[in-house]
């Protein structure tokens, strides 16, 4: 008799950054993180629109981020195992967030308990629509078929070439999240240097080289993506850009890519509060599958 495979399901994080609309037609299950202003904690079911939330940054009111709660992180494991479904946990980068390492030690703890529960917890390394871009290709796998198993394989195996790569406006966001010193923000914005960086291997966010001016960083971004493609350009049948609440830059962006490499489809969407919190407004990222990161 052949055993029937058991049916899975993808959960991520909220920092995945995928649209509402896509996470609910692929069915998918998000774990909240958390940001705060004024002691009002938002993420889960209170939250602010994602406009006021940048405003709010502008305006010179700074959230603070919390982690995934592992109750919260159980109940929902528990709730989908009990649905009968296999889980394949697609988690932030482990050296950005604590939530990894949260909703690990609740799988593990989940599958002690109760010997038939399977979670399976991928450490994506990635970040916004980085870890975005890694669901959906496990979405697009599951949709051809592909068992879970094979899935964890893939997404193993690829996603160090999931490349990251990203501007900011503001030096003193990345200042306050310890990425830079405050005298090179402070000489940083005074010269309009805006920095090029992006997620390594390790999944930690990492200074590549600085420009001078906003365009320049914009056309940076497709020079490293033009580089970093080269062998995957089959791969990437649709590419993701992140914002900070700066949709024309983001469409400029992609106009730019379009117009040099060739690529038609995209998905924009903003960055998440828990990552915008550290990133700001005006942060531009790009995602795409290359070479190297």
């Amino acid at each position: 008799m052949v055993n029937k495979m058991k049916e899975f399901i993808i959960t991520t994080d909220t920092t995945c950054d995928l649209p509402i609309e896509y996470i609910e037609e692929h069915n998918i299950k998000v774990l909240p993180l958390y940001y705060s202003f004024d002691n009002t904690v938002y993420g889960d079911k209170i939250n602010l629109d994602i406009k006021e939330f940048y405003d709010k940054m502008r305006s010179g009111n700074m959230p603070t981020t919390m982690a995934v709660n592992p109750d919260t992180a159980r109940n929902i494991f528990l709730n989908l195992a009990n649905e009968g479904y296999d889980i394949l946990h697609i988690a932030f980068s482990s050296p950005l967030s604590g939530s990894c390492s949260v909703a690990e030690t609740v799988a593990r703890d989940l599958m002690e308990e109760r010997p038939g529960i399977k979670i399976k917890v991928i450490d994506s390394l990635c970040a916004s629509l980085g870890e975005g871009l890694l669901v959906h290709k496990a979405v697009m796998m599951k949709k051809a078929g592909k068992s879970m198993d094979e899935i964890v394989s893939w997404l193993e195996d690829n996603k160090l070439n999931l490349c990251h790569i990203f501007t900011v406006d503001d030096l003193h966001h990345l200042r306050r999240g310890g990425r830079i010193s405050k005298t090179t923000a402070i000489i940083g914005s005074l010269i309009n240097v805006k920095p090029i960086l992006h997620v390594n291997n390790e999944g930690r966010l990492v200074p590549l080289n600085n420009v001078r001016g906003r365009k320049k960083a914009l056309i940076s971004l497709v020079d490293l993506m033009e580089k970093r493609i080269e062998g995957f350009e089959n791969e990437n049948d649709i590419v993701f850009i992140s914002h900070g609440d700066c949709l024309e830059d983001a469409n400029y962006l992609a106009s730019m890519i379009k117009q040099r490499l060739g690529i038609e489809n995209f998905l924009i969407n903003y960055v998440s509060p828990t990552i915008g919190s550290h990133s700001g407004p005006g942060t531009i990222a790009l995602f795409f599958m290359g070479n190297s990161r």
